[in-house]
């Protein structure tokens, strides 16, 4: 009977309900967003510079937490109890280990690396490979399974949350025994508070270094400073934003550890559990609005679907290659044989050949 009480929620049906259709809201904006986000990646792997690795593993951690994790939930929001029981419950702490903590320690990483290039030219700033970069990431996933995995080797253990109908690390037993409370402050540690405090620098650092170098960026390359602080201004909102979303399951994951879970209402616990889910969803949406690429790559993406879903498109005359070899043409025939010529058409060329695809992407769906 106590098995099964655990397992019930504390919450009204009507509360499960709305948090339900919330985490499918969400769990829609991730798995499309992120996705998104990936395919585009994987449409260009050649022009990936080794720090956008790291925002690709940031999309698989969120559309993993988003598919391994909320659908379980979900139904069992529905369900006003919690399906599955114990094993269940393990896999659903499991998944949400590995996936936050791969999630903020990527996060740190991110950090790290933009402090190192920030303030440096471009052509002597890009000091990091595409194989640095995965040995990096590789070494992040073993990092988060090995810590997800303690709980099942014995040390610490994972178990539901207050309002009955969720999983995460066990708390409330904090004070039972030395096993738990050793493995709640060393995950506490090295899992939250070295990784925040590393982002704290990080971007403390940057914001220094481009205090420091305003002056030579305004006089020099200004251009080159503007997209600069421009991918800085992106990965500190990408990093705030999640240290914002998980601050209250973390605040209230503490006041568990010490007053145990009877000592708040479920619905108190419920929220910061909501709030912190939404991090997976905004992402995509903060690449949208800071990287003009992303934007281009996602018309490019969805001319593709247009256009293979009308297959019988009538020809505007010319087929694309015969366009872009008749543009070549007339460009040439148009200008003075020079010295200097071939460089300008080809200029020119490319000028004109963008700005044909860019029109031709838009009209013809």
């Amino acid at each position: 009977m106590e098995e099964d009480n655990k397992y019930t929620s504390k919450l009204s049906p009507t509360v499960d309900y709305w948090a339900g259709m919330y985490l499918v809201v969400i769990a829609v904006l991730s798995v499309l967003g992120n996705a998104a986000v990936l395919v585009t990646s994987a449409l260009r792997p050649t022009h990936l510079k080794a720090p956008e690795l790291l925002t690709v593993n940031l999309a698989v951690t969120d559309i993993g937490m988003a598919l391994s994790m909320y659908p379980l939930s979900i139904a069992s929001l529905f369900n006003h109890a919690w399906i599955g029981g114990d094993s269940s419950c393990l896999y659903y702490g499991l998944m949400g280990m590995i996936f936050s903590t791969a999630s903020i320690v990527t996060l740190a990483v991110m950090g790290l690396v933009r402090y190192l290039v920030t303030g440096n030219p471009p052509r002597t700033g890009n000091k990091f490979q595409r194989q640095t970069i995965t040995m990096v990431i590789s070494l992040i996933w073993l990092y988060s399974g090995l810590w997800a995995v303690f709980p099942l080797l014995g040390w610490g253990g994972y178990g539901p949350e207050p309002f009955g109908v969720a999983c995460s690390v066990d708390w409330a037993s904090y004070q039972d025994s030395l096993n738990h409370s050793t493995f709640i402050m060393s995950l506490s540690i090295f899992c939250t508070f070295i990784p925040c405090l590393l982002i704290l620098f990080s971007y403390s650092g940057i914001a220094w270094k481009l205090h420091k170098a305003y002056q030579s960026i305004q006089n020099g390359n200004f251009n080159y400073g503007h997209i600069e602080r421009k991918v800085t201004l992106m990965a500190v909102l990408i990093s705030s934003g999640f240290i914002v979303a998980w601050s209250p399951y973390v605040v209230l994951s503490f006041w568990y550890m010490f007053q145990g879970k009877a000592s708040l209402a479920p619905l108190v616990s419920l929220l910061p559990c909501l709030f912190a889910k939404g991090s997976t969803a905004y992402n995509p949406f903060i690449y949208y609005i800071f990287r003009r690429s992303f934007r281009l790559q996602l018309r490019q993406l969805r001319g593709l679907i247009c256009c293979s879903a009308q297959p019988d498109t009538p020809s505007r005359g010319e087929t694309g290659e015969e366009g872009r070899q008749t543009l070549r043409s007339d460009l040439r025939q148009s200008l003075p044989e020079e010295k200097s010529g071939a460089p300008l058409v080809g200029e020119l060329g490319t000028a004109a050949l963008e700005i044909q695809s860019e029109n031709e992407l838009t009209s013809s769906c």
